[in-house]
């Protein structure tokens, strides 16, 4: 099986390379062709070990060099495909595997097509060596990597001009591009005081020596530990309040949104919390803290969805909602229905995403909804696509939501935690009504575009292909909760609901459903006609601060941005320049001056030299004999 792990592995490193060959020259349809293709490599030979892993029960363990050798540290270049790592690796590379295919439609046009693929494909190889390392090293490695992959394509469209937030909301790529960057360096930086702290206490790196050794460990050291990596996933994962770079990072191409801000480099997060759920176990309170946070955020992020009307932020808003739910799981101890959700939730958000690529692509790069309207009669296929994506993503049977979604919402209720769960409840709804706000306004009621004499058009239809094993899996992953939650639970806590809870599971269902349904009812009664013209023009405190994400970005351009610029501008001309810089070319210019001085004694005149090796000869006497003197 070692060489099924290998292919996995490095089939998108060749194909990311392989496109850098290319990087420079005009558009060549194979590359993309043959980086889809590798990648759909790596997605059979990750089959195939996840095929393994569950009819042996066992992990396959590769250990390819010694890698790192300092002392007491050694950290192996090793890889281990259990069944965490084996469920993110099929997840992985089946939405990268078909966001590749997308973008050979999608960049058609992109003068910049063959470094666009050396870029997608580089990502899913540093996502693999996070999600398939066997020690706490690697995972950063990768965890760095997708970062600055993440960079690279966020920031794709650097040539776009700057544009100010505060004078327009749709800000540039490179200033996306930069704040998602710098937003995850600050996070990072707690995930790696973590590190050093379980490697100061336990001397190793690795997972299974460092679990092992958790009963020996002080709960000071894991409170410490786990508060540390949390911080970390809080960045990569967008939690608040280092969240604001999600939505931003919508400035990159929508395969980009598909693959890292829906399926993949968003959910590292959540898996480093399931991957080292032995020290999250044994630490109650920071368990807790990341459940209410992430009920918290689910609810935050779906409140600023209800009014937004950017399609991709939309979405974005929705993942980060999502995500929420995800982190609730996690921190209530159910590590395997937060995986399960993060599976399911990255088929359907992955489609929505696409399907809104779809409308932008038609629509000549236009974004806003209530600019959209009466789509679906030229763009049958993305209608159905989106229709099925948001019906999953709102909870309906028998779609994948309706079953992890409603999942975690039972585990609340399960662990008693009735504010989370009523929390999670709303939400739901709100989710349902957002959803369906976007669909109607977007391909119901009245055809709006045709003010700004737009003509929309379906896309490629082997790019509708490709989007079909996503929608068929939004609709049919939820049926295959029970044999994930056996294949899962070989590894992970067998978390499963109270006989209390599971007599009422219908009820609970039920609730949930009706505020799905509620909300979705609601949308089309607003939205279904169209856009009436009272709702053009919202001036209530209540949108407003929904529109303007709670003024969180303008609190932190204000009082964060702006002073640590003003303070560096300081530092800058009173300090660097007037101290630092004077200081330095002081001293320069006082040698050379010196030099130029003294190199007026090189005459090459005898009788002038020989007076000088006299003047030397007696400074030399004066100073021998002072000294004496004095001692």
């Amino acid at each position: 099986m070692e060489k099924y792990l290998y292919i996995a592995l490095f089939a998108p490193l060749a194909s990311s390379l392989f496109a850098a060959l290319f990087g420079m020259s005009p558009k060549k349809m194979f590359v993309g062709v043959i980086a889809s293709i590798l990648l759909g490599i790596s997605f059979l030979a990750s089959v195939v070990l996840a095929l393994y892993v569950n009819q042996t029960g066992e992990g396959i363990h590769v250990t390819m060099m010694e890698w790192i050798g300092a002392g007491d540290l050694l950290v192996p270049f090793g890889f281990l495909v259990d069944q965490v790592s084996v469920t993110m690796m099929v997840v992985v590379t089946l939405v990268s595997t078909v966001v590749h295919i997308y973008s050979i439609g999608y960049m058609d046009h992109d003068k910049s097509f063959n470094r666009f693929f050396s870029y997608l494909s580089a990502f899913v190889f540093s996502m693999l060596v996070l999600v398939m390392s066997d020690n706490f090293a690697g995972l950063f490695i990768g965890w760095e990597g997708v970062g600055v992959c993440s960079w690279l394509l966020i920031g794709f469209w650097y040539h776009k001009p700057d544009v100010s937030v505060e004078e327009n909301p749709s800000i540039s790529p490179s200033w996306a591009a930069n704040e998602a960057f710098i937003v995850n360096r600050i996070a990072d930086l707690g995930m790696l005081v973590g590190i050093f702290i379980l490697f100061w206490n336990t001397g190793s790196l690795q997972y299974d020596v460092v679990f092992a050794q958790i009963p020996h460990l002080s709960e000071a050291v894991l409170v410490a530990a786990a508060t540390a990596l949390f911080i970390g996933a809080m960045g990569k994962s967008a939690q608040f309040p280092l969240h604001t770079w999600l939505t931003d990072a919508m400035e990159g191409p929508t395969p980009v949104s598909a693959l890292i801000h829906a399926a993949t480099m968003v959910t590292a997060g959540v898996f480093l919390v399931i991957r080292a759920n032995p020290i999250f176990m044994v630490t109650p309170d920071v368990s807790y803290f990341i459940a209410a946070l992430g009920t918290f955020v689910a609810f935050f992020a779906a409140s600023m969805a209800l009014v937004n009307r950017d399609l991709k932020r939309i979405i974005a808003y929705s993942t980060l909602s999502q995500l929420g739910y995800m982190f609730a799981a996690a921190g209530l101890g159910a590590y395997w229905i937060a995986l399960f959700h993060l599976a399911a939730h990255a088929f359907f958000k992955a489609l929505l995403f696409l399907g809104a690529g779809n409308v932008m692509h038609a629509m000549h790069d236009e974004l806003d909804i209530f600019k959209m309207g009466g789509l679906k009669k030229s763009m049958r296929w993305t209608y159905i696509y989106m229709g099925v994506a948001s019906l999953a993503l709102a909870g309906i049977p028998p779609l994948a939501g309706f079953f992890s979604k409603d999942a975690i919402i039972e585990t609340a209720f399960n662990e008693g935690r009735l504010i989370l769960w009523a929390i999670l409840v709303l939400t739901a709804g709100m989710t349902a009504f957002y959803s369906f706000r976007q669909v109607f306004l977007t391909f119901e009621g009245d055809r709006r575009y045709e003010e700004f004499g737009i003509h929309p058009h379906e896309m490629y239809k082997f790019v509708l292909i490709a989007m079909a094993p996503l929608a068929i899996l939004a609709v049919i992953a939820g049926f295959f909760q029970s044999a994930f939650h056996s294949f899962i639970t070989q590894l992970l806590p067998n978390y499963e609901m109270s006989a209390h809870t599971h007599h009422l599971v219908w009820i609970l269902g039920a609730i949930v459903l009706a505020f799905a349904v509620g909300g979705i009812a609601l949308a089309w009664i607003k939205y279904s006609k169209g856009l009436k013209r009272s709702e053009k023009v919202e001036n209530g405190f209540l949108y407003k601060l929904l529109k303007n994400q709670y003024y969180i970005p303008k609190f932190y351009a204000d009082f964060i941005s702006k002073p640590y610029a003003m303070i560096s501008e300081l530092l800058w001309k009173s300090v660097d320049m007037k101290i630092v810089d004077a200081t330095v070319d002081g001293i320069a210019r006082l040698l050379y001056n010196g030099g130029d001085s003294a190199r007026k004694m090189q005459t090459g005149n005898l009788s002038n030299n020989l007076n000088w090796m006299g003047v030397g000869l007696v400074s030399l006497l004066l100073v021998a004999t002072i000294t004496a003197l004095i001692g």
